[in-house]
């Protein structure tokens, strides 16, 4: 029972494997292995040392598999299960000679793994029988000749160039009963082996600069085979071939100015593309130029790459609002057709959000409503700057103030007066250069000396009340006119009230 568990054991452990490595040098190695017989014999009665010394040559055929040839010699030894007084010693010598496959999955800075199964001959000679030999139910031959079957898994451990030590696990299982001369009709003899090694590569190390590229496959590529990071990027030569696919020749191998170690390593960018994001902007451009994200087309996120943005709008790449102005430079561009570098992009000193979403005026344009008067000008004045009517009081055009009233025949201003005369107090001060004529006038009841006289006094009234509220006397001018420029019809009570009235007038 105890040979099947061995057997399945090694026939397991020798189809484990993987991927595809470098290619290794031919190599003679020189193995001494402890040996645990595995027979009908069981070991409650204790072990005996046992030992197998071999020679062999190992060729390699493609990059993970090589041929092994070797010879050896050996003692095969132990105590048989006689019950009593003792159990008895019996040895074997044999001499195995075998070729074997070995396969390597992979390979670190400076060890080799390696799985081997093969199959030989095995010459054999009893020179000491176990006494329980006479109870053997089965034929037994003192020597012969028999196959066995080799399975195992092993490392070598490279110290210097061409020089290797080995350590492997593993076995055989032979065709044959008589190695330890009893023959129960069962399961044929082997054993288990732990076995340390010497290895000399005859082409030297097939390694020697430990980059995970062998000496050949460094010729084929054209790196030195003696220096692990041959374009000195700080990469070795197998992580640019095997992992990053760069060029190991060359220590920018997309010509970016960014070396491939700082692409992989700091930028993540792609070593074997000059400009990863495709955004028209090389990997260095963005990195050491504009700051930028090389690896998003558009570092700030408003819809325009950062090549348009750096190129064509000449707006900040990573800000969404390079002028300020609380507008996106993407709707700038697009949508309200201003400059997105500009706050006030027609110079009126309102910055386009404020024209755009407050004032409802056209950013573009310093005087909206063409009325020769800047937007600015009149928000600050409170004049509607979409409409061009408010935007000059004309010369010489006579505007009446109804609503400013006096006591019957007297220049007294009424009280409920005040709210035009507030209106005209806004005007002047809006319009703060322009010089007025303040006129008076009135029906034609009474004398038309005493009319004229009235109205001049109504209409310095009103000048001394705006004078009051602090507008230059110098900018207005009373006149009285009396009743010699009627606008309506004075035998009418409404006629003769629309002529009592006070009229404003630029005359500069």
């Amino acid at each position: 029972m105890k040979l099947v568990h061995l057997f399945l054991v090694l026939i397991l452990v020798s189809s484990l494997g993987f991927g595809q490595v470098d290619k290794q040098a031919d190599r003679v190695w020189v193995q001494g292995s402890f040996l645990l017989p595995m027979n009908d014999f069981d070991h409650e009665g204790g072990t005996e040392f046992s030992w197998l010394a071999r020679v062999m040559y190992r060729h390699a055929y493609t990059d993970d598999w090589s041929l092994e040839i070797g010879a050896g010699y050996g003692k095969y030894q132990g105590l048989d299960d006689t019950p009593w007084p003792s159990n008895y010693f019996y040895s074997t010598s044999f001499i195995p000679v075998d070729a074997r496959m070995m396969f390597t999955p992979f390979r670190m800075e400076n060890t080799r793994p390696y799985f081997y199964g093969g199959l030989g001959l095995t010459y054999y000679d009893v020179s000491i029988r176990p006494r329980q030999s006479l109870l053997s139910p089965g034929e037994l031959s003192e020597s012969g000749l028999t196959l066995h079957i080799p399975l195992g898994l092993g490392m070598e451990y490279y110290v210097s160039e061409g020089f290797a030590i080995d350590l492997s696990i593993g076995g055989a299982l032979s065709l044959t009963e008589n190695l330890n001369y009893f023959n129960e009709e069962d399961l044929p003899d082997g054993y288990l082996k732990v076995g340390l090694g010497f290895t000399f590569s005859l082409e030297g190390d097939p390694d020697p600069d430990r980059d995970g590229l062998t000496t050949d496959m460094e010729e084929k590529i054209g790196t030195n085979p003696y220096k692990a990071d041959s374009d000195g990027d700080g990469l070795s030569d197998s992580e640019e071939v095997n992992t990053y696919k760069t060029n190991p020749l060359k220590g920018d191998t997309d010509g970016d100015i960014l070396s491939d170690y700082s692409e992989v390593k700091d930028h993540k960018t792609s070593p074997s593309k000059a400009d990863t994001d495709d955004d028209g902007l090389s990997d260095y451009e963005e990195i050491n130029t504009h700051r930028t994200d090389a690896l998003k087309k558009d570092s700030d996120g408003d819809t325009l790459s950062d090549y348009d943005e750096i190129k064509t709008h000449k707006t900040d790449a990573n800000k969404k609002d390079s002028d300020k102005d609380g507008l996106d430079d993407n709707d700038e561009i697009n949508k309200y057709k201003t400059s997105p570098v500009k706050a006030d992009t027609d110079g009126d000193t309102l910055s386009d959000k404020d024209e755009l979403m407050k004032h409802k005026t056209n950013p573009l344009k310093t005087d909206s409503d063409n009325g020769t008067v800047a937007d600015n000008v009149e928000i600050s004045r409170g004049t509607d700057p979409n409409n061009a009517e408010d935007d000059v009081i004309k010369k010489d055009v006579a505007i009446v103030l109804e609503g400013i009233t006096f006591a019957t025949g007297k220049a007294d201003i009424k009280p409920e007066s005040e709210a035009k005369l507030k209106e005209a107090l806004k005007t002047l001060k809006t319009y703060s250069s322009i010089v007025v004529e303040i006129s008076g006038h009135t029906d034609n009841v009474g004398s038309a000396n005493s009319n004229e006289k009235l109205s001049q006094l109504r209409a310095e009234s009103v000048k001394n009340w705006l004078v009051s509220k602090g507008v230059d006397s110098r900018r207005l001018e009373a006149k009285g006119y009396g009743e010699a420029t009627p606008i309506a019809d004075n035998s009418t009570k409404e006629g003769r009230a629309k002529n009592r009235r006070i009229e404003f007038k630029r005359i500069r």
